[in-house]
């Protein structure tokens, strides 16, 4: 039988989600631990990639479980034997042809940046204080909001057959001493946000103007955006599925 499990977690210590040779994933922490929990071969399936260092909020995976068993009491399990930046939130049982990465139709990310230094939020947020015109930076990236080709944002070697997203929000807003930028789009391509983010940073520095920006966006050439800021400040925050796969 199919579950969808949620996830949560602290990248800081992972080499982003996806199993590798050479390097520990989360996917990899998980599938150990489950495998341990429900004493048979586990493979689990995400609903995406995130990079490097990079956290989340929430995240799901799907799974296929031969033997019935109690929800809460497995949550409990796998908790007790996940390391301390992992945690499963819930499980939902799905219809079995229920996928976690295709049935996606909505993925939202926050960036984080703090305008102080704050040792306390080492490994959380970007440490940027340089001035910055927030309202400009909201312009231009009004301009991000739509179906676009973001080429220009993406990684250059990435195995993708198109680079079109469809962004349905994008906005910067301050939180206490954070300054958050808030994504929400149907696909991310690899290292998107974090490139948006740095390109913006040079919007409301004075570095580029909004119609720079925005011929930055139409040119599909990544050499003519910004940098990619660091990992730390990233967030994925939500994943949302249509009802009609849960049962």
């Amino acid at each position: 039988m199919r579950y969808f499990f949620e996830i949560t977690y602290n990248g800081t210590h992972y080499h982003g989600w996806q199993n590798q040779a050479n390097a520990v994933g989360v996917q990899q922490v998980v599938e150990d631990g489950m495998t341990k929990v429900f004493r048979q071969p586990v493979e689990i399936v995400g609903s995406g990639r995130t990079d490097t260092g990079v956290h989340c909020v929430q995240q799901f995976f799907h799974a296929d479980i031969e033997k019935d068993f109690d929800q809460s009491q497995y949550i409990q399990k796998l908790n007790s034997i996940l390391p301390r930046d992992i945690a499963i939130r819930a499980i939902h049982p799905v219809k079995d042809t229920a996928h976690a990465r295709y049935d996606a139709y909505e993925r939202a990310y926050e960036y984080k940046i703090t305008r102080t230094k704050n040792p306390l939020l080492i490994g959380q947020a970007y440490y940027f204080f340089k001035p910055i015109d927030i309202k400009t930076m909201n312009t231009a990236a009004a301009l991000l909001v739509g179906s676009h080709d973001f080429e220009c944002f993406s990684k250059v070697k990435t195995d993708v057959n198109h680079f079109i997203c469809d962004i349905k929000k994008a906005h910067w807003n301050e939180k206490d001493d954070l300054l958050v930028f808030s994504i929400v789009a149907n696909r991310f391509l690899r290292g998107m946000v974090r490139a948006i983010v740095g390109t913006l940073l040079e919007v409301g520095s004075g570095k580029i103007s909004v119609d720079d920006f925005k011929q930055i966006l139409k040119s599909k050439d990544r050499k003519k955006a910004g940098m990619n800021v660091p990992p730390e400040g990233l967030y994925l925050v939500s994943v949302k599925y249509p009802k009609k796969i849960f049962k």
